[in-house]
This record gives structure tokens, sequence and C-alpha cells, in this order.
């Protein structure tokens, strides 16, 4: 599906891609991305305890805004962390059925490090790109929230520090996970025709409930996004794609393009 070329921030496509490109990260951008809040915390940060999180939402952009996302331990026992997200900025971008995210990033070392990237909107229709935990090394976990689904991924090249490529298509009855060019995951349920999101990029730190917290010398911890971008499949005949409307309510989307459906209907049998 993809391989890593050396020096670039993004996965290569082995064939050229009939896709195209809707959205290319630039985490400094505040026309882009919202930072230190979302409603995926309860009023919107910075806080989220009861998801097992000492998160502690900070707006500095040294946190997040260099594709650099850190954790850094308070006094009061929580971390100052990065989060961006797209929803609230002017550009408002959402993720929708049918779109395929790419990504590049690094893992952290750290245990009690929670790294992920995922999809949030109005209570729910959360997507797991991924998420990490250092306690167990060579794991990555993707999950499927809108259809109550998901699955974990091991493999020697998964590991603390490691660089990492991502693909992850939003496929309407399937959503397929691919890690450094070798299908994850197909969980033959998909989002649906009509879902649509926002993004959320972030590192949280674990609490301890269902993974170790940080040990008490840790005092800072990191991942690296190195590049981040969306594809749309061309509609029929070429024409460009209507935007979500305001209400919030996005447009069908027609069938992935030759190159691009073969992998899902393997996927969805």
């Amino acid at each position: 599906m993809q391989q890593s070329h050396p020096g670039s921030p993004f996965p290569v496509p082995r064939t050229p891609s009939p896709t195209d490109v809707v959205f290319t990260a630039d985490f400094a951008s505040t026309e882009q991305w919202v930072e230190g809040r979302s409603w995926a915390y309860p009023g919107g940060g910075p806080v989220n305890p009861d998801d097992d999180k000492l998160d502690y939402l900070v707006t500095d952009p040294s946190y997040c805004r260099t594709g650099l996302f850190r954790a850094v331990r308070r006094r009061d026992g929580r971390w100052n962390t990065g989060l961006l997200t797209t929803e609230g900025s002017d550009q408002s971008f959402m993720v929708r059925s049918g779109d395929v995210l790419e990504a590049r990033v690094r893992l952290p070392r750290e245990v009690g490090a929670w790294p992920a990237i995922w999809t949030w909107r109005d209570g729910g229709q959360e997507i797991d790109v991924f998420e990490y935990h250092p306690d167990n090394p060579n794991l990555l976990e993707f999950g499927n929230h809108v259809r109550d689904t998901g699955s974990a991924f091991r493999s020697d090249a998964v590991r603390p520090g490691a660089w990492i490529d991502l693909r992850t298509e939003f496929g309407a009855e399937s959503v397929v996970w691919w890690v450094n060019g070798t299908r994850a995951f197909a969980d033959r349920r998909g989002v649906g025709r009509r879902w649509h999101a926002y993004l959320i990029v972030n590192l949280s730190v674990c609490a301890g409930r269902y993974h170790p917290a940080p040990a008490p010398a840790t005092r800072e911890m990191s991942y690296e996004v190195s590049g981040l971008l969306v594809r749309r499949p061309a509609p029929a005949g070429g024409k460009p794609h209507a935007l979500h409307t305001e209400d919030g309510d996005a447009p069908a989307v027609p069938p992935p393009a030759a190159g691009d459906a073969a992998a899902l209907d393997d996927a969805t049998g």
C-alpha cells in the first residue's frame, strides 16, 4: 500500500493515488487547529480524570505547535499536556466517510505516555487512528467507537522511540488500518455513509487504572507527528466535492475510485 521514503514526512504510495489531498496538517496554523481545549473533555477541559487521564490541557504552543507533543509533570500531580483539534478553528476541517488519513509518528519511550490521533464530534463519532502505551511496547491499538469494534496490532517494528507510518481508510462499510504498508485490521463495520468528525492529535498521561502511571522520576515525555494528511476520493467525472454544510450534515460520499476500491473490497469481503 505504501512505503516510507527517507527524509519525507509522509508515507509514499506505491502507485499514484486517484484521491485528492484535501487537508495537509500545519500544526503551527491557528486557521487549522485550536490548542489546549476539546469538547472530548468535560466542559472542553482542561482535565478528564474519568477517562483515567492525568492531563491538564495547556495553550502553550511549545506543547504541540511544532508537531512535537509534550507532557510535563506539575506540582499538583497532574501533567501539562499538548492537544490540537480542528474543532472550533476557522477552517473547522472534518474528516468524513470515504476519506483516507496518512500520518508519520515517532512513538514515545516513557511508560505512562498515551499518544493518539483520533476523531470526535457532538459527544461521539470517535475513531482511533492509533493509541499506544509503552508498557505494551510492540502493540498499537485501533478503535471504531461508532460501531463498537477495535483491535490490537503487534509488530517488532512497533517499539518505544520508533518511527511508524499509519494509514486509516474511513470506509462506510469497513474501517481499515495500515501500519508501515501492512494491513493491520479491517473492522468490516465501517462508519456509515454520512459520518464526519473533527481531528484530534494529542499526548495524554495515564493515571494508572488501565496502564501504569509515569514513574516518579519521570518529569517530561513526548511523541512527534512529522506529517499528517487526508485524502478524499474524487467523485465520478472529476468534479470537486461539496464541503460540509453549516448545520454539520455532510453530503454522502460516492464510492472510492478504482485504485482505492480494491483495498476496501478486500477488507469488506
